[in-house]
């Protein structure tokens, strides 16, 4: 896929180079499988060999991917409804109700934050950006954080290809092994978010429970979580220890 759509975009130039960059971008963002960082490369490739000028092609990429992105989105917002109920047809297949299940939880999660993350997410981005419209996500604020994380993308890649224009294919190859590590990185803060958070709440259950326990019954001693300190009455009043074991002070009246 990478060396057939490098040959269609190298022998782009001026304003073709352009549409064909920004149209390879749209599709991108409506599912189709054309890598996206490929399609950025090429249109600084493109600038490396004379045939476009790098801001241009710059703010072209990112309003490329802006496009492809609002347009799933909107889609979203129209039709995500149906999708959901009666899965079938080309999009329908792409982004099936069990994806979308899984990211309506994820932004029950993680909030408007996993617009941003699905950006370097190839896999779920589309899933996520239509979810994200079906799920009734405002506008202004979807555009916002996928234009934060595109401005991350889009002039990055595009000069890069410009850079090392000359050595496109290992450039390629690179950014295919930066990609696998981002990713890696990406999900592993991820589970570290998920399992601190989990902990986290684990402590407040059990806080919660032992103060309604005190509720309850006011001798039962509320110790807060992670203290090692022994309560107020033990330590006034420390059991004694005999041969037998320890006795406390109430069994000593007996």
């Amino acid at each position: 896929m990478d060396q057939l759509l490098q040959t269609f975009l190298e022998s782009s130039q001026g304003l073709v180079a352009y549409l064909s960059i920004f149209g390879v971008l749209l599709a991108c963002g409506l599912g189709v499988p054309l890598p996206e960082d490929v399609s950025l490369l090429l249109g600084g490739y493109l600038v490396h060999e004379g045939a476009a000028v790098l801001p241009v092609m710059i703010a072209v990429g990112f309003l490329g991917i802006l496009s492809g992105d609002s347009l799933i989105y909107l889609a979203g917002r129209r039709i995500g409804s149906k999708v959901a109920k009666r899965p079938g047809g080309v999009l329908g297949r792409i982004i099936t109700p069990q994806k979308m299940a899984k990211v309506e939880g994820m932004f029950a999660r993680h909030g408007q934050k996993i617009v941003m993350i699905a950006r370097f997410l190839p896999g779920v981005r589309a899933v996520t950006y239509f979810t994200a419209g079906s799920a009734g996500m405002s506008y202004s604020h979807f555009i916002f954080f996928d234009g934060v994380a595109a401005l991350a993308s889009a002039p990055l890649f595009v000069y890069l290809g410009y850079h090392f224009g000359g050595e496109l294919n290992l450039l390629v190859q690179n950014v295919r092994r930066g990609q696998v590590q981002v990713i890696s990185l990406l999900v592993a803060a991820i589970l570290a978010y998920v399992l601190v958070g989990r902990v986290r709440a684990r402590r407040a259950a059990a806080v919660a429970k032992a103060e309604a326990l005190a509720e309850a019954d006011p001798t039962v001693p509320v110790i807060p979580a992670g203290s090692t300190s022994k309560p107020d009455a033990y330590q006034a009043d420390p059991p004694r220890f005999t041969q037998s074991g320890p006795v406390t002070p109430a069994e000593t009246l007996k």
